[in-house]
């Protein structure tokens, strides 16, 4: 079955730098729509940033343009979210999602397959 598993989550002060990694297993990866998800205590889950297919195209949230970057490696089977200048307000699970032949789509029930999530918590 499809399995998505976070890693690289951790404590940072405000102003660091630090990435999130999904390794995907199960699926034809290059074939999948990825994308980041995050949600902070107490708030709904909001999207952070998603890449197409062939890792062209990308779309990110306002909060996070020219922060954050996704990219993806379709041989090792891999999304990344290099994430720069964090913020306290950035701090949250963050969970990676998959979607199957699809367009990016920036609404959480448009993917699937989900990953359990990393806890990122940027202090001041």
């Amino acid at each position: 079955q499809v399995q998505l598993v976070e890693s690289g989550g951790g404590l940072v002060q405000a102003g660091d730098s630090l990435s999130v990694f999904c390794a995907a297993s199960g699926l034809t990866f290059s074939n999948y729509v990825l994308a980041w998800f995050r949600q902070a205590p107490g708030k709904e889950r909001e999207f952070v940033a998603a890449i197409s297919r062939t890792g062209l195209i990308t779309n990110y949230a306002d909060s996070v343009k020219g922060r954050f970057t996704i990219s993806r490696d379709n041989a090792k089977n891999t999304v990344s979210l290099q994430m720069n200048s964090l913020k306290p307000e950035d701090t949250a699970v963050y969970s990676c999602a998959a979607q199957y032949q699809a367009t990016i789509r920036e609404y959480a029930s448009g993917y699937r397959y989900w990953g359990r999530g990393t806890q990122v918590t940027v202090s001041l």
